[in-house]
C-alpha cells in the first residue's frame, strides 16, 4: 500500500513531526489519518487536521471526499475518540478511513492492538451517524431519510472477513473482530440493529447510551477488554502485511465463475481459452509454484519477460464471458500470482461483484479501474475487459497505467474492441499494446474472436450494423431468426418493451445521451425525474401531436416506504427487475446485454445528404459537446453501435429527427403496432 502515497510523505520522519500532524501523515498506508488515539484525539482540535486528512485520503488514491464525505468526519471521529480514550484505549493504533487493496473498500476505522498471545487484535469499526432506521430484510434498512442502505452489522462483517480470507500465511497472527457505532442513536434503535444469526452475534451496536458506560464496560462493548497497547514493532508489521487472497477464496470464487452458465464459452472463445491458458501455465507458477521462476514443469521459456495477451472481438463476440472464465482458471490454478480482474466499465463491474456476492471478500479481486497501476504491482495476473475505454490524454501513446500493467505483470490479457471508443479521453488499440510490449521485451499474442453470440448469433444482423453506420447502408432482409423492425414513435417502443417484459424476457431501451439527467431526487421521492421529453407526431389528421416522457435510470436504487425496489441503480438497470420502466445510455449498456433491445437515436447523429452528420450541440454529455462535429461523428457512431447490437433476439429502432427516420424506412420493414 505504501507506494500509493507520495514520497514526500512515506519518507517524512514521524519522530519529529507534531503528534497532530503525525496522525495525519503518518506512515505509508492508504488512508485518511493513522496514529495513535491520543494522538488523533489531539489532532482533531487542529484547524488544519481534516485538510490533511483530504490530502493524505487524496494520495491513497481514493479520490476527492464529497463535502457529504468530510461532514461525515468531522461528525463521527470526534465521538469515536471520545469513546475509546473513555475506554482506557489512548495506546491503541487506529486509522480512518483504512483503504483494502486497490481501494475498494475503506473501513470508517481500524484499531490495531496488540493480543494476549503476542498477536494482533484488528477492530473493524462502522461509523453511522443515524439517529433511527427500520430494518427491511436482513442485509438492507431503511434511514430516516428514506434512503436504502446496506444492514451495518453484514457490512461490518464483511470487512472483516477481508482480513480473515486476505491474511498471507506468513503475516503476524490475527485476532479480527468488528463493532458498529451509533453514537446518536438510543439503545431501543441499536436493539432492533441486532441480528439474532450466530455468524454475527459477537457484532456489538453501540448507541449513545453504551458510550456513557464505565471505562472497562465500555472497553469490552468495543471488543478491547484484553486488548493492550502493540509495539511500534508490531505496528510496523502490520503495515508491511501485502494482502493476498487466501487459496481457499480464490478457489471458491473460481468456482462460481468458471460454473456459471452464463461464462460457458464455444467456438473459438474455447480455442482462446486453451491458448490463453498453455500460456498461463508457461509464464506462471502452478498451485505449487513459490514463483514464476522454475515452478511448474521447469520450462526454459517460463521466462521473466512474460507475455501480453490482447483479444479483439466485435459486439456478442463473447469477451467479457472468455475474460471471466479466464479469471476463475487463474484462480483456480495459478492462486500464488493473485488474479485481479478490471474492467473501466463501472456497470460491468457491478455485475461481476453482484456474480460473486455469496462471497463477502471476493470485492477485491476486482478491483476499481483507478487502481491498475496499484495492482499491477500486486498481482501476477491481470485480466482487463473493454481495455479501450481506458483513460488517456491525446499526447500518450499508451495509457500510463496500462503501461505499468505491461512492464509489471507477468501475464497480462487485455480484452478490448477499437470500434467501442466512445469518448476522446479514452482509447487504446492493439498496435499500440503491441508496440508497447515489444519495446519492453515481452512477449505478444494476438486473438481474434470472430463468432456472433448475442443477436441470435446472427452475424448478419452485426454486420448490416456495420454497414449502416460505417459503410454502405443496405435494406435489412433478416438473418438467422433476429427480429429487427422500426418503431414509429417512442410510445410504440415503449409498449412493445412492456410487452415483451410481461412475457418474461429482459427488454430494456437505450438513447443516446441527448437529453439532461437530474442525478438528484427529493428526499423520500418515489418517482424519478422525466428527464427525457420527445415529440411524436399526430398518428391521423384528427389528432393532436403527443409529447413522450421518460426517466433515465437511477443513479441509486429507488424504493417505495416498504424498500420494495422500484428502480435499481444504474449499473445494474440492464439486469435487475424494474429497470425497463427507465431508459438506459451507453455508460449503462456498454458490455451487457437484453433479450429484446430498443434503441432511440436522439438529435445528435441524423442522416442528411447522404451521410451520417453529428451534431454535438445536441448531446448532453459534458465529454462531448464541446466538439466539433467532425471530431464528434466517430464516438457519436460508435455510441449508436454499442446501443445498436445490445438485443440477443430483437431490436426496434426509432429516431427522433424526422428525415433520419424516413431514411431508415427505406431499410428496415415497419413495427406491428402492439
Amino acid at each position: 500500500m505504501s507506494e500509493q502515497v507520495p514520497a514526500a510523505v512515506a519518507g517524512e520522519v514521524t519522530a519529529v513531526i507534531p503528534p497532530s500532524r503525525a496522525a495525519a501523515e503518518g506512515p505509508g498506508v492508504a488512508c485518511a489519518a493513522a496514529g495513535r488515539v491520543r494522538d488523533i484525539a489531539a489532532a482533531l482540535d487542529d484547524a488544519s487536521f481534516i485538510g490533511r486528512c483530504v490530502a493524505r485520503y487524496r494520495a491513497s488514491g481514493f479520490g476527492v471526499p464529497g463535502d457529504a464525505e468530510v461532514r461525515s468526519w468531522r461528525r463521527s471521529w470526534p465521538p469515536l475518540m471520545k469513546a475509546l480514550l473513555r475506554a482506557g484505549l489512548s495506546d491503541l493504533q487506529v486509522y480512518l478511513e483504512y483503504g483494502t487493496p486497490g481501494g475498494s473498500r475503506r473501513l470508517d476505522a481500524l484499531l490495531v492492538g496488540a493480543a494476549p498471545d503476542g498477536g494482533l487484535v484488528l477492530v473493524v469499526v462502522e461509523l453511522k451517524q443515524w439517529e433511527s432506521c427500520r430494518v427491511l430484510d436482513g442485509q438492507r434498512v431503511m434511514r430516516s431519510d428514506g434512503e436504502v442502505t446496506a444492514h451495518p452489522v453484514y457490512q461490518v462483517a464483511s470487512y472483516r472477513s477481508f482480513f480473515q480470507h486476505w491474511r498471507p500465511a506468513r503475516a503476524p497472527r490475527l485476532d479480527v473482530r468488528a463493532a458498529v457505532m451509533l453514537h446518536n442513536a438510543t439503545a431501543q434503535e441499536g436493539a432492533a440493529l441486532r441480528p439474532d444469526v450466530p455468524a454475527v452475534a459477537d457484532i456489538p451496536v453501540l448507541t449513545a447510551e453504551d458510550l456513557s458506560a464505565e471505562a472497562g464496560v465500555l472497553a469490552g462493548l468495543l471488543r478491547c477488554s484484553d486488548v493492550t497497547s502493540p509495539e511500534s514493532a508490531q505496528v510496523a508489521a502490520f503495515e508491511a502485511i501485502r494482502w493476498t487472497p487466501s487459496t481457499r477464496l480464490l478457489d471458491q470464487v473460481g468456482s462460481v465463475l468458471m460454473g456459471g452458465t452464463a461464462f460457458a464459452l464455444v467456438g473459438d472463445q474455447q480455442d482462446a481459452f486453451v491458448r490463453i491458458r498453455a500460456a498461463a501455465a508457461r509464464y506462471l507458477p502452478t498451485t505449487r509454484g513459490p514463483s514464476a521462476q522454475g515452478a511448474g514443469d521447469g520450462s526454459s521459456d517460463r521466462r521473466t519477460g512474460g507475455a501480453v495477451i490482447t483479444v479483439r472481438g466485435g459486439p456478442g463476440s463473447g469477451k467479457t464471458a472468455l475474460a471471466v472464465r479466464l479469471l476463475g482458471h487463474l484462480m483456480r490454478a495459478h492462486p500464488a500470482t493473485n488474479p485481479r480482474f478490471l474492467t473501466p466499465s463501472g456497470t460491468l463491474r457491478a455485475h461481476l461483484l453482484h456474480a460473486a456476492s455469496g462471497h463477502s471478500a471476493a470485492r477485491e479481486l476486482f478491483p476499481p479501474a483507478g487502481s491498475l497501476r496499484s495492482a499491477a504491482r500486486q498481482g501476477g495476473a491481470i485480466v482487463i475487459d473493454e481495455a479501450q475505454r481506458i483513460k488517456r490524454s491525446a499526447a500518450q501513446q499508451l495509457a500510463p497505467d496500462l503501461a505499468a500493467v505491461l512492464e509489471h505483470v507477468p501475464l497480462a490479457v487485455i480484452f478490448l474492441d477499437e470500434r467501442q471508443i466512445i469518448r476522446p479521453d479514452e482509447g487504446t488499440t492493439v498496435e499500440e499494446i503491441r508496440s508497447a510490449a515489444r519495446n519492453l521485451g515481452r512477449v505478444h499474442h494476438h486473438l481474434e474472436l470472430t463468432g456472433s453470440f448475442r443477436c441470435n448469433g446472427s452475424a448478419a444482423y452485426t454486420a448490416w450494423v456495420d454497414a449502416l453506420l460505417y459503410g454502405a447502408p443496405a435494406r435489412w432482409t433478416g438473418g438467422a431468426g433476429y427480429d429487427l423492425a422500426l418503431s414509429e414513435d417512442p410510445f410504440q417502443l415503449q409498449r412493445w418493451t412492456e410487452q415483451a417484459t410481461a412475457a418474461g424476457h429482459t427488454a430494456r431501451t437505450a438513447a443516446g445521451f441527448c437529453w439532461p439527467w437530474t442525478r438528484t431526487r427529493p428526499r423520500g421521492a418515489t418517482s424519478l425525474p422525466l428527464d427525457i421529453t420527445i415529440d411524436a407526431p399526430a398518428t391521423g389528421p384528427d389528432t393532436a401531436r403527443r409529447t413522450w416522457k421518460a426517466a433515465w435510470n437511477a443513479t441509486s436504487a429507488l424504493t417505495d416506504s416498504e424498500g420494495s425496489l422500484l428502480a435499481p441503480h444504474s449499473q445494474l438497470w440492464a439486469t435487475h427487475t424494474g429497470g425497463h420502466q427507465q431508459i438506459g445510455c451507453i455508460y449503462t449498456a456498454q458490455g451487457l446485454e437484453y433479450h429484446h433491445s430498443g434503441v432511440i437515436i436522439g438529435p445528435d447523429l441524423t442522416w442528411t445528404d447522404g451521410h451520417w452528420n453529428a451534431h454535438p450541440d445536441q448531446s448532453d454529455d459534458l465529454n462531448l459537446r464541446h466538439l466539433s462535429p467532425e471530431q464528434y461523428l466517430p464516438y457519436a457512431l460508435n455510441t449508436y453501435r454499442v446501443l445498436l447490437t445490445r438485443g440477443t433476439h430483437a431490436t426496434r429502432i426509432h429516431s427522433t429527427d424526422p428525415a433520419t427516420h424516413h431514411f431508415l424506412e427505406q431499410l428496415i420493414h415497419p413495427a406491428i403496432s402492439g
